[in-house]
C-alpha cells in the first residue's frame, strides 16, 4: 500500500486547539478548502480521536495531561506560535512540533504548514526505521563476529576462511549468516546441514 502524499491533503483529519475564534475560523474555512476534517479540542476532556495532524495554540501549553501529550504525539504537531519568548518556545519545542505558525494567522502559509509537517513527520518516521535497522545490525555484527572467533578457534582457521566457511554454511541451509552464527554462538560449533 502506498503512502499518502505529503502534498495531498484531502481525506485527512485534523485536532485543531485555538483559543482565539478569529484564528480558528480562518483555519477552519482554510482546512475545508483543501479537504480536512476538523475536530476541535478546548483542552478540558480527554482526546477521543487519532488524528492525522494537530495544530495546537501554544496558549494551551503546557500539556499537563501524560494522555493529552500521547495523544498529540501519534501524528505531525504544528504550534500556533503568539509569542517568542525563551519560555514558551521551550514549551512549544516540549511537543517537538513539525512546523509552525505565528499569530496573527493568514490564511497563506497554512498549506505550506502542513505540508512540512507531514514531510517532516514522515522523513522522521523513515530515519527512525533506518535507525532500528542498524541498531539491529550492529547487534547482529557482533553475534557474527562471536561466531567468526568460535570457528577460527575450532577448525584453526584465519578470520577470512572463517567467516567465507560460515557464509557457505549460511548459503546450504538457506539461513542469514546472523541466523547460523547466532546457532554457533549457542552450541559452539558449526552445525551440519540437514540432508
Amino acid at each position: 500500500m502506498s503512502k499518502p502524499s505529503s502534498f495531498s491533503l484531502r481525506g485527512r483529519k485534523a485536532l485543531v486547539v485555538i483559543k482565539d475564534e478569529r484564528d480558528a475560523t480562518i483555519v477552519r474555512r482554510q482546512f475545508e478548502r483543501l479537504g480536512i476534517d476538523i475536530v476541535t479540542w478546548d483542552g478540558g476532556a480527554s482526546i477521543d480521536c487519532r488524528p492525522d495532524v494537530t495544530l495546537i495554540d501554544d496558549e494551551f501549553l503546557p500539556l499537563t495531561s501524560p494522555t493529552q501529550r500521547a495523544s498529540l504525539g501519534r501524528g505531525p504537531v504544528i504550534a500556533l506560535l503568539g509569542t517568542e519568548t525563551p519560555s514558551r518556545l521551550k514549551l512549544v519545542l516540549d511537543l517537538d512540533p513539525a512546523s509552525f505558525l505565528v499569530k496573527p494567522l493568514r490564511s497563506a502559509g497554512i498549506y505550506a504548514a502542513l505540508v512540512l509537517a507531514f514531510e517532516r513527520s514522515e522523513r522522521t518516521s523513515e530515519l527512525k526505521q533506518q535507525v532500528l535497522k542498524l541498531e539491529q545490525r550492529l547487534r547482529s555484527r557482533r553475534v557474527v563476529l562471536a561466531a567468526v572467533l568460535q570457528v577460527m578457534h575450532t577448525h584453526a582457521l584465519a578470520e577470512p576462511a572463517a567467516f567465507a566457511l560460515i557464509r557457505r554454511a549460511a548459503m546450504e541451509q538457506r539461513k542469514t549468516i546472523e541466523e547460523l552464527s547466532a546457532e554457533i554462538t549457542v552450541t559452539g560449533s558449526l552445525p551440519r546441514a540437514a540432508g
